[in-house]
C-alpha cells in the first residue's frame, strides 16, 4: 500500500511510482501507470497522503473526447523520495 507505515516508510512500489512521476512535471495518465503494474489502490494512497495529486482531464483520442486521470507528484512526494535516497 502507498500510505506510509507508522514509521513513515513507503513500499518499494510506491517509491518507484513517485520516482516515475517525478520525471515529467505534467504528471502521467493513470492508464499508463497501470500498464507499469501500479495498482489503483496504491496510486490512491499516494494521493490520499498528499504525495501526489490526481486531476481529471478531457483528451482527444482518434478524434473523440475521453476522460483520463493525470497523476502528478507533489512537493511532499519529492521530499519523500529525497529522504529515501539520502538513506540509501
Amino acid at each position: 500500500m502507498a500510505t506510509p507505515s507508522r514509521k513513515g516508510h513507503l513500499s518499494q512500489k510506491a517509491r518507484s511510482a513517485l520516482e516515475l512521476l517525478a520525471v515529467d512535471p505534467r504528471g502521467l495518465a493513470e492508464p499508463l501507470l497501470l500498464t507499469y503494474g501500479f495498482r489503483r489502490k496504491m496510486l490512491a494512497g499516494l494521493v490520499r497522503t498528499g504525495l501526489a495529486t490526481a486531476q481529471r482531464q478531457t483528451v482527444k483520442v482518434r478524434g473523440q473526447q475521453a476522460q483520463v486521470v493525470r497523476i502528478r507528484i507533489t512537493d511532499e512526494g519529492r521530499r519523500a523520495i529525497g529522504r529515501f535516497r539520502a538513506l540509501a
